[in-house]
């Protein structure tokens, strides 16, 4: 990285960052995210790596993956935790921060680890994460509806601007892996499973990450990859078959998001009354729905919501969204 930049000079080429990437493997202590800590053997190497980071402005490079963290813990609440699903939460007993996914817990314990080692300021990019769609029997949560869960939640957690709790409202540069699956790849099933489109060129799985342009010749329609995922409309509500039971932990859980302002239906708010778990977790879904972007993925709660067309609004009580 020293020869690059010094041959970078200060001509033009003055203002290009170099890093290098780095797995989860470099922490010896990931949980709770406040105790993240390099590990000691490679502390030597990592003072020299991070100092000239420090110096040149370049960020922290890492590939955080909560698949892997899910195979080395694989109970449900593991699951909904990596994907963004409805959880409980995870307490950091050190930061008192609770945390409700995978990704953020990843990232903050590579946030604590750097201030640990004396470069708190050091930016990080997150340089791969993904989630594969098969694997071995051995692998479980290996599946397309996994992957594209996670992905699709991810980049509109990303897209909501709402950070991590310990780098709130900035949101993390953070790379796929990958557009391609890689069919020759050694190792596990899953080593060769990761890709947004399969090697003969079709999608693995729709993750709202593409859109529909006129393509040339014949006025033909091409498919090709962007940054917008594609928008829902209208309101999410709760579905009829949905239990209290799940309406409150879908309540708490939205409740508890970053964008997410759960006033109106406190004691004297305008959405208040009907005074019902159904009620209330129908004015949380909406708000958490709208403030992460309005796709249909936002509006899934383990299937106990829905998207309406009609408005849910009544009296002085007011559902944001619509289109």
């Amino acid at each position: 990285m020293q020869n690059l930049r010094a041959a970078a000079g200060d001509g033009p080429a003055a203002g290009i960052k170099f890093s290098t990437v780095n797995t989860m493997a470099v922490l010896a202590q990931s949980d709770p995210p406040s105790a993240g800590a390099f590990r000691p053997e490679a502390a030597a190497q990592l003072q020299g790596i991070l100092g000239f980071l420090s110096r040149t402005g370049a960020p922290f490079m890492v590939n955080p993956y909560p698949y892997f963290a899910y195979q080395s813990d694989p109970r449900p609440d593991t699951l909904a935790f990596c994907l963004f699903h409805p959880n409980a939460g995870r307490l950091d007993a050190g930061s008192k921060i609770t945390y409700t996914n995978m990704f953020d817990a990843q990232v903050d314990a590579v946030k604590s680890a750097l201030g640990r080692a004396g470069y708190g300021a050091v930016d990080i990019v997150v340089a791969e994460t993904g989630w594969p769609t098969r694997g071995d029997p051995t692998e479980q949560g290996a599946t397309v509806d996994n992957a594209r869960a996670y992905v699709s939640n991810l980049v509109a957690h990303l897209r909501s601007g709402a950070g991590t709790p310990l780098m709130p409202g900035k949101p993390v540069d953070t790379y796929l892996f990958a557009l391609y699956d890689e069919d020759l790849k050694p190792g596990p099933a899953s080593e060769r499973a990761f890709g947004l489109y399969h090697t003969d060129l079709t999608m693995a799985y729709d993750a709202g990450l593409t859109s529909s342009s006129p393509g040339s010749g014949g006025g033909s329609t091409a498919t090709t990859p962007t940054t917008t995922p594609s928008k829902g409309s209208g309101w999410c509500v709760a579905s009829a078959g949905a239990t209290d039971a799940q309406l409150q932990t879908d309540l708490d859980y939205a409740c508890s998001q970053v964008g997410v302002d759960c006033g109106a239906i406190q004691p004297g708010g305008a959405c208040f009354q009907p005074n019902t778990v159904r009620a209330h977790a129908a004015y949380a879904m909406n708000q958490l729905y709208q403030a992460a972007g309005s796709h249909p993925w936002n509006c899934d709660f383990r299937q106990s919501a829905t998207l309406t067309s009609t408005n849910p609004s009544y009296g002085s009580c007011v559902f944001t969204g619509g289109q």
